[in-house]
């Protein structure tokens, strides 16, 4: 391998457990979220003449894919047809398992906007300026939304989690 695979490697290996959770949440099962991720990845590689790219250029085109995917009629049949309702986002080591299924479970609670936010600052690591640039929202909603998941966070696992 050259320096530049093994930087893409590298690049890839940091980051494809966050643009997976991202994709996850984005799509309704764990084939889609793979083959979004994997979509884009493809496409922002090639943009990016063949280096790594900027994370929030990756969270928005896994964002778009999800949504031409959603908006396929065909395999949104065949998703539903095999859809599986309770995949899991997060897999969490096994001593974390109780408290992580507190928390996904919270999190899938939450209102899509306020949740899709949370992930891409939580475990995507993004700025508010870089997720409202990936969610082509004002960046003050971005902070919003941020603001009312976790206060609905707190409420909601209020004595649950210690």
């Amino acid at each position: 391998m050259d320096d530049r695979s093994d930087n893409w490697q590298h690049w890839l290996d940091e980051n494809t457990d966050r643009f997976l959770l991202f994709a996850r949440q984005q799509t309704r099962t764990e084939c889609d979220a793979e083959d979004v991720l994997q979509d884009a990845l493809v496409e922002t590689w090639r943009r990016s003449g063949h280096s790594e790219a900027p994370a929030p250029l990756v969270f928005a085109t896994i964002r778009r894919r999800a949504i031409d995917l959603g908006r396929s009629a065909s395999r949104r049949a065949e998703r539903e047809r095999t859809t599986i309702p309770d995949e899991p986002w997060l897999e969490p080591d096994v001593t974390a398992n109780d408290e992580a299924r507190v928390l996904e479970s919270a999190v899938r609670e939450l209102k899509f906007e306020f949740a899709e936010v949370l992930t891409l600052k939580v475990w995507g690591g993004l700025t508010f300026r870089e997720i409202a640039a990936t969610l082509e929202i004002p960046q003050n909603t971005a902070a919003s939304r941020y603001r009312y998941a976790i206060d609905e966070l707190r409420k909601s696992l209020k004595g649950v989690l210690q």
